[in-house]
C-alpha cells in the first residue's frame, strides 16, 4: 500500500491497501509488477489504448519500472514496440532481456523527430508517454491517424523551473489524435482481472522483471535523487530487511 518511510503508519484509507494472496513470487514484485508499476501499465496500455494486434507502439522511458512492463505487453499481444532509455546498457537490455524490436538512447539523438521516423517509417499508432517536452513534441509528428497516447508521466518537466512548451499539437487535429492522461487509482478496482492476467504469464515466463535494489533505509534518498537523472534500471527498491 502506500504507507510512509517509518516504522509504523496509520492507515485509514483502505482503499489504498491490497492483501499479499500470491507468496511464489518475490515479496519486492507487490512494490513493483504486482503493484502500482504494473497496474499503471496494464491499465494505461490496455484500458486508455485500447491496442490491437500488429499495432506500432513506442515507449519513452522504457526500461522504467512502468515502461518495461508495457513494452512487454504489447509483444504479447503481437505490436511492434520500440522504446527510449538514456543509456547502451538501457538500450540492449529493452531489445535482449525485453525483447523490445527496437529501441535507442534519445540522449544520442541530435533529431528526434528523424530519429522516429527511422523506427517508424509508417507512423505510431500508440504513444505511451512517460517523459514529456521534446519527446512528446517530436512524437506528434509521428502519430498516424487515429492514434492514441496515454500520459503516464512527464519526469523531464517535474524539476525545471520553467516548464518546456509543447509546439506540435495542431497535429492532434489533423491526425485525429486520443491523447488521455491517467493515474492508477483508476483502475484500482480492476486489479484482480489484472493479476489474472500477469501471474500466469511470469510463472511461464513471458513476463520479465528487472529490480535496481538498494541495500538498508539509509540507501533510500540517494536511489530517489538517481531516478531524475536515470541512474535506476528497473523499478527502483530500497530494501529494509530480508524476507
Amino acid at each position: 500500500g502506500r504507507t510512509g518511510w517509518e516504522e509504523y503508519s496509520l492507515i485509514t484509507d483502505l482503499q489504498t491497501l491490497f492483501k499479499i494472496e500470491h507468496t511464489d513470487v518475490p515479496l519486492s514484485y507487490y512494490t513493483g509488477i504486482l503493484g502500482m508499476p504494473g497496474l499503471t501499465a496494464y491499465g494505461g496500455f490496455y484500458e486508455v489504448c485500447s491496442p490491437k494486434k500488429g499495432e506500432y507502439v513506442f515507449i519513452s522511458a522504457a526500461s522504467g519500472a512502468v515502461g518495461q512492463l508495457v513494452g512487454q505487453f504489447a509483444k504479447l499481444l503481437g505490436c511492434y514496440v520500440v522504446g527510449s532509455a538514456g543509456s547502451k546498457e538501457k538500450v540492449d537490455l529493452l531489445k535482449n532481456k525485453f525483447k523490445f524490436d527496437e529501441a535507442f538512447n534519445y540522449k544520442e539523438e541530435s533529431d528526434l523527430d528523424a530519429a522516429l521516423k527511422r523506427y517508424f517509417p509508417e507512423g505510431i499508432d500508440i504513444y505511451f508517454e512517460n517523459v514529456g517536452g521534446k519527446m512528446l513534441d517530436a512524437v506528434l509528428l509521428n502519430m498516424r491517424t487515429y492514434g492514441c497516447i496515454a500520459v503516464c508521466g512527464m519526469i523531464s518537466q517535474y524539476n525545471l523551473e520553467k516548464p518546456e512548451g509543447v509546439y506540435n499539437l495542431v497535429h492532434m487535429i489533423y491526425k485525429r489524435v486520443h491523447m488521455k492522461a491517467f493515474v492508477v487509482f483508476d483502475y484500482y478496482h480492476l486489479y484482480p482481472k489484472f493479476l489474472d492476467l500477469v501471474l500466469p504469464h511470469i510463472a511461464e515466463g513471458k513476463i520479465v522483471y528487472l529490480e535496481d535494489i538498494a541495500e538498508g533505509l539509509e540507501g533510500g534518498p540517494a536511489a530517489l535523487v538517481g531516478l531524475f537523472s536515470g541512474l535506476n534500471v528497473g523499478k527502483q527498491v530500497v530494501l529494509v530487511a530480508k524476507e
